[in-house]
């Protein structure tokens, strides 16, 4: 007796200046939510400041946050997060960022359906900050390095 494993077809995948414009369209979106966070990190700094907390022998709260051996590691952690839980958060959700709707792109998983949160670490952490798409222009199926590592793909819709 033998296993099988269902294996849903999954159509060819977008092509490369798809997905570059909506790369780009969700790092300016990126960009917002992130200086939207680091925003109130440092506005609560400030505050903390006007009660007493103490930058010594830092000239302003910006490089007390990327200087100081403890806190700036968590600071770049969070700034991380903030990314992570971005893409996380509408891959899991809908399949689209902002930018994939604009671009009618969609991600779905291989095992059907939207990508799981652990699929969309993966891909994250493949994706070499978009580059893992030039993979796209030399695969026969349009399909990212990314897209390999996590068992997605990145579909056009219309």
């Amino acid at each position: 007796m033998s296993q099988t494993s269902a294996q849903f077809s999954v159509p060819k995948g977008a092509g490369f200046l798809r997905r570059m414009g909506a790369w780009l369209y969700d790092f300016m979106v990126l960009v917002a939510v992130e200086m939207l966070a680091i925003g109130l990190v440092v506005g609560g700094f400030a505050i903390a400041i006007q009660f007493g907390f103490s930058i010594e022998g830092y000239a302003d709260v910006s490089q007390y946050l990327t200087s100081n051996p403890t806190v700036s590691p968590i600071f770049t952690v969070y700034v991380f997060a903030i990314a992570a839980g971005f893409y996380a958060y509408f891959w899991t959700r809908a399949g689209q960022t902002v930018g994939m709707k604009a671009w009618k792109l969609k991600l779905v998983s291989e095992f059907g359906g939207n990508v799981t949160y652990t699929q969309s670490l993966i891909r994250m952490a493949t994706s070499c900050l978009g580059l893992g798409n030039l993979l796209a222009l030399f695969d026969r199926n349009n399909r990212a390095f990314q897209d390999h590592f996590s068992n997605s793909q990145v579909v056009k819709i219309d």
